[in-house]
């Protein structure tokens, strides 16, 4: 009693409180995995040990904005009439979120045996469609009654050791020899403590077991990823790295080793190289499904199906995701989707080989210009971190931004600067290389007034990809005074389309985007039908520059595969899709399989039996490409 009698006493009930319900949580998933466990003496003692060390690491981080007010309130404040209600208040929340804790962990290891991950994160992320779900799921309104109700008895029963520990009395020297315990705590753990340490078994359960909800939450915000092993349907990793190499052989390259993991292969094209400028323009939401050339009737894009004629046109290309961090990770690194979020979110991504890579060693000044502040998703770090250099909103002069929004700068004040760009590589007579991120085309959907017949902020979608559109004209009409341009590649492709929403999990149809190549004085005028994803992108380009490279992307030079060889990908976090002739593999967590048949025309699906070539190729792609991502095959260094 006399430890709760000081001015840290309520933080010390907090502590306990924590363990107990974290005791009580870990026992109610133990009964629950008993039977997919080998439950010994020496594994329950591991269990609840390590499972007792990250409670309490998970209480350093939770204690640290109670201790920061407990040390620097004043004892006027603290010995205030408004200190207990506050005190009560507090708890009484801290409480119901503790219950709150151990039913959703329930309901959550219930679906996924598992504790807290990424998908965790994805439905914070969907609080919409989670929401509803649960509600159709479970009594919800119960539920959350029944916990108040608990929530309120235990309260009842703390309130005394609460009023005691606001009897305590102390002077700031002696509080901050307590709170430096509080503040070495959480630095330590962050410094030396990882999900590593609840490994400790072969069973998956056990190490579920012996971690923390809570901390494991944090964690799948700091990580960003799942398992594929543990969550995704998988075979032989060998096996699949065999046939991933049997599907990446095309024409003109050939493997510089035998061993299965190595992907590396020699790119190989005869004749010059064409050292062409190259402007890649990632338009924002650019679904294909609003461009005339595809069949609207909205008028809303003149300047790109005027430009539909005058250039290379892949009209069969697939995003391989509903994000930009996606679209990017897919064109710049050319690899498949892996579960969880894209890897430009991720820590550690740099050094990968990827466009910027090859562009780099070929000579060339890479730019990543963007029109927002490149910190957002991560972007700045990534394109930093995989060979280009940034040239985002805080590198635009006042004088050199008409139009703004919370995004960025609008589409036209980016092209010009990108043309800026250009130009002083021109003079310095080094070709460059542009990666350009769009956003006018973004809700709230504002743009300079004046410019098309649709008024900024009045007309959604449509506003947006007509603004984009004119901003394309403008920058290409502008494009052409440039002593550079007949030297330079223009290509025009979408980051992601423009919503994936349908009555099926992954609905095709609405992840087609348009693909424009644009070098009049170089290429001729085609449409091309081939199949294609996003990841194909860049080798395909660099084909077209007549690059012989060491390649080691997933993705291929479209142009010179047989019809045999033609897939896509597709994805949300979770869900990963694979596309091959009129056939849709999909996989998620839970070792969820599912195949189905589908119409490119209205996007219609049919389930059907999984079949093993098929699956086999899916797993080539998507598993393979997860191992070459662990083990750190497609890096520099």
């Amino acid at each position: 009693m006399q430890l709760l009698k000081h001015r840290f006493g309520a933080l010390y009930i907090l502590f306990a409180m924590l363990l107990v319900f974290s005791f009580v949580i870990r026992t109610i998933l133990l009964v629950k995995a008993l039977p997919g466990m080998d439950l010994t003496l020496v594994l329950l003692v591991k269990i609840y040990g390590v499972g007792l060390f990250y409670d309490c690491v998970t209480f350093s981080y939770f204690a640290i904005p109670f201790a920061l007010y407990l040390t620097l309130a004043p004892e006027r404040l603290f010995t205030s009439r408004w200190q207990k209600p506050m005190v009560y208040l507090v708890a009484f929340v801290v409480i119901y979120a503790l219950l709150f804790d151990v039913a959703a962990e329930f309901l959550f290891f219930d679906e996924f045996g598992t504790r807290f991950n990424f998908i965790a994160i994805d439905y914070l992320i969907y609080t919409r469609e989670v929401i509803g779900n649960i509600k159709e799921s479970y009594p919800l309104y119960w539920i959350l009654g029944g916990l108040l109700l608990l929530a309120t008895g235990i309260f009842f029963a703390l309130r005394r050791y609460l009023d005691l520990a606001l009897t305590g009395r102390s002077t700031l020297r002696q509080r901050l020899k307590t709170a430096g315990i509080f503040a070495v705590l959480p630095l330590l753990s962050l410094g030396l403590v990882d999900l590593s340490y609840a490994t400790i078994s072969s069973n998956s359960y056990a190490n579920e077991l012996a971690s923390n909800g809570i901390y494991d939450l944090m964690a799948a915000f700091r990580n960003n990823e799942l398992d594929y092993r543990k969550f995704y349907v998988a075979k032989d990793d060998q096996l699949v790295l065999a046939r991933l190499k049997e599907l990446l052989h095309e024409k003109n390259n050939h493997f510089v080793s035998d061993d299965r993991q190595d992907i590396r292969r020699s790119i190989t094209n005869p004749g010059p190289e064409h050292r062409l400028n190259l402007i890649v323009i990632v338009e924002e939401s650019l679904s294909a499904q609003y461009l005339g050339t595809f069949g609207s009737k909205e008028g809303l894009t003149p300047n790109l199906d005027k430009l539909a004629g005058e250039s290379m046109l892949f009209t069969h290309l697939y995003a391989t995701g509903t994000r930009t961090v996606r679209g990017l990770e897919a064109i710049t690194l050319a690899i498949p989707p892996l579960p969880g979020t894209s890897i430009v979110k991720r820590p550690n991504n740099g050094d990968f080989f990827s466009w910027g890579s090859v562009m780099h060693d070929k000579g060339y000044d890479n730019r990543y210009v963007y029109a927002g502040y490149g910190y957002f998703d991560n972007m700045n770090a990534f394109f930093a971190g995989n060979g280009f250099s940034i040239v985002d909103r805080q590198n635009f002069s006042k004088d050199e931004i008409t139009f703004a929004n919370a995004w960025g700068v609008c589409d036209e004040d980016l092209f010009r600067k990108v043309i800026k760009e250009g130009g002083v590589s021109h003079q310095a007579g080094r070709p460059f290389f542009s990666m350009v991120m769009t956003t006018s085309n973004h809700r709230p959907f504002t743009y300079p007034e004046g410019k098309i017949n649709i008024p900024s902020l009045t007309g959604g979608r449509n506003g947006g990809v007509k603004y984009a559109d004119y901003a394309i004209g403008k920058f290409l009409e502008e494009a052409r005074k440039q002593p550079w341009f007949n030297d330079t590649i223009i290509v025009i492709v979408a980051d992601h389309c423009a919503g994936s929403a349908g009555n099926t999990e992954l609905p095709v149809k609405n992840y087609e985007i348009p693909l424009f190549v644009y070098a009049p004085a170089h290429l001729k005028p085609q449409r091309i039908d081939t199949m294609l994803s996003q990841i194909d992108i860049a080798p395909t380009i660099l084909g077209l520059l007549n690059f012989s490279y060491q390649s080691r992307f997933i993705g291929k030079d479209i142009l010179k595969i047989d019809a045999s060889q033609q897939r896509a990908f597709i994805s949300t976090y979770q869900k990963l899709g694979f596309i091959k002739d009129d056939q849709l593999v999909v996989i998620g967590p839970q070792k969820y399989l599912r195949e189905y048949t589908f119409s490119r025309q209205d996007g219609k699906v049919q389930a059907i039996k999984p079949q093993e070539r098929y699956v086999d190729d899916m797993l080539a792609y998507f598993q393979g490409t997860n191992y070459i991502y662990k083990n750190r095959l497609n890096r520099l260094k």
